[in-house]
């Protein structure tokens, strides 16, 4: 399919008309229609940088709770009711100005109608909507979870592979006005200068240890000190004490990440840590631990 022949608005009214529809109900979408989402939206991501730098007026918030002017929603997976109900809450685009911070696909009985809602506002709206990548925005995850078995049975694995292609392409990371940074997993020990990550060319896989794959991997974890072993067997978690000296180091106020189910009440008290400039109560600082070899 030609880009000219990609019709943007036509497609999006078609997966806006199950509102208000019983959950599961499928959106009528032709391959030709995916395939070109996913080329049109893997040329904008190339065309713009893998770690953005954003600017307010924008709304942060994740599935449950609101902030300031940011929207900021964690993982999707494949949840399309919910990715509606969220859009009836913030605002359907072009109304507000959305970062999302990956896991859009896997577990959920829709990864199909949730990725291509989120490509099309890509493509409607470059430069005010905007997607990062998550860990299941990886071949070798999404071929177990349930990605691929979905575009295999309603498609083909020939459109998995174009969907690939496109997710190699995804923006890592965010900075918002200079002071939030925000990632799908979390820091990592190899992480010592925002230039690292402007440096990861794309299209990229994601390896099984270093900078990207901590990016998308690793865990914040009240009870360490510095890098511990993450029960994932994947990556690192850190420690509060990490979080403290990274965001001293980068001038940051905050931390924005998805990657983990938390209750409600868990929360400020188990993951969300200030810097010494943050006006909020900060740990104490602590001697890291070396990480362990990879």
């Amino acid at each position: 399919m030609a880009e000219s022949e990609l019709n943007i608005d036509s497609l999006i009214s078609r997966l806006l008309e199950v509102r208000g529809c019983r959950p599961g109900k499928v959106v009528q979408m032709t391959e030709a229609e995916v395939r070109g989402l996913c080329i049109k939206s893997r040329e904008i991501f190339l065309s713009q940088p893998i770690l953005l730098e954003l600017e307010a007026p924008l709304k942060i918030c994740d599935l449950i709770e609101q902030f300031d002017e940011h929207i900021l929603p964690g993982d999707i997976h494949g949840q399309y009711t919910d990715l509606l109900r969220l859009f009836e809450y913030g605002g359907f685009p072009p109304e507000a100005n959305y970062l999302f911070l990956g896991d859009y696909v896997d577990r959920g009985k829709q990864s199909l109608e949730t990725i291509c809602l989120l490509l099309a506002y890509k493509i409607k709206y470059p430069e005010n909507f905007f997607l990062l990548r998550g860990n299941h925005e990886c071949a070798s995850i999404n071929r177990i979870y349930g990605f691929y078995d979905e575009c295999k049975r309603r498609f083909n694995i020939k459109l998995w592979k174009t969907f690939t292609d496109c997710f190699n392409c995804l923006p890592i990371a965010a900075i918002i006005d200079e002071k939030i940074f925000c990632c799908h997993g979390g820091l990592s020990p190899d992480l010592q200068s925002m230039e690292q990550i402007r440096r990861i060319m794309r299209p990229t896989d994601v390896p099984d240890t270093g900078l990207l794959c901590d990016l998308l991997w690793s865990d914040p974890d009240k009870d360490v000190q510095g890098w511990g072993e993450n029960d994932r067997g994947v990556s690192f978690t850190f420690g509060a004490d990490v979080v403290s000296k990274f965001l001293n180091r980068h001038d940051l106020d905050l931390i924005c990440r998805a990657h983990q189910i938390l209750k409600p009440s868990e929360k400020k008290a188990k993951y969300q840590y200030g810097g010494v400039n943050a006006g909020r109560p900060v740990t104490p600082p602590r001697t890291a631990q070396a990480p362990k070899k990879r």
